[in-house]
């Protein structure tokens, strides 16, 4: 979970505030030279990439933790955790290098590269367009079957096993009391339903418009400023995604919501205490 937040914050902070705030409002700034444009350009691909892959393998461990017992001890721990962290940060950070090399100076200024543009061969050479669908399967198609599979099957041994353990407790009591344990495992099933659900209709739009492109290899869209209007809000539901997932998992945390009341009420008890 704490990769999952750090990932998430590196979307925030490099797609959102420095990608569309800073650099379409400060002109003319670092920002523009073409080393550091480049570079911005990565690890925004990177980091969008970490935290969707971030999201699957959290879902995966559930799945292991809740559905395999066996397997449970030799996978969830804190090793394995590091090692598959490791793995996907790897992964995404060699699968995404092409990108640093997507652009091109858009002018040259005192022997100073200023501003990016796409390489001519970027919408036209074989090469390109295959990483191009290859990226785009990579993240977000292939999440979603993942996921799905994973929370579907997740659901399917809770209530499984909430079938088997009311009708025991019915069983031996008489009646169906009312049971905790019955109510932690509705909110998982919530939990789990409301992480995949989010994440296909916030990343769905964008999906749809990338292998729109793809299919009728438009290099740039003109003259539409509604097809743009949709674009960017496309990209702003993917933004969002990157921010659902952290935060649905971490409130339906009891010791996240302990932590969370503590925090508030910790000004409360300071100020309380200097004035008495």
């Amino acid at each position: 979970m704490a990769a999952m937040a750090l990932a998430d914050l590196m979307v925030c902070m490099f797609n959102v505030i420095l990608q569309n705030i800073f650099r379409y409002h400060i002109l003319n700034s670092w920002l523009s030279y073409t080393y550091v444009c480049r570079f911005t350009a990565f690890i925004q691909v990177f980091s969008s990439q970490l935290s969707v892959w971030f999201t699957v393998s959290f879902t995966f461990d559930r799945f292991i933790s809740i559905c395999c017992q066996k397997l449970k001890l030799k996978y969830c721990t804190e090793r394995t955790a590091s090692v598959v962290l490791t793995i996907v940060c790897l992964l995404s950070f060699l699968m995404n290098i092409p990108v640093y090399f997507r652009y091109e100076p858009y002018s040259i200024i005192d022997d100073i590269p200023w501003g990016c543009r796409t390489v001519s061969g970027h919408f036209y050479s074989p090469a390109w367009v295959a990483y191009k669908w290859i990226n785009t399967l990579s993240s977000p198609i292939l999440p979603f079957p993942l996921l799905l599979l994973l929370n579907s099957l997740t659901a399917r041994h809770i209530l499984v096993a909430s079938r088997s353990r009311r009708a025991l407790k019915s069983r031996n009591n008489g009646e169906n009391s009312s049971d905790p344990e019955m109510k932690n495992r509705r909110t998982s099933i919530i939990l789990l339903f409301a992480i995949s659900g989010s994440f296909f209709v916030l990343w769905t739009p964008i999906t749809v418009i990338n292998i729109c492109v793809g299919v009728t290899e438009t290099p740039t869209f003109k003259g539409s400023n509604s097809l743009y209007l949709a674009i960017r809000i496309a990209l702003l539901l993917m933004y969002l995604s990157s921010c659902t997932n952290t935060c649905i998992y971490a409130l339906t945390q009891r010791r996240f919501r302990e932590e969370m009341k503590n925090m508030v009420k910790y000004p409360v008890t300071v100020i309380t205490k200097l004035f008495k």
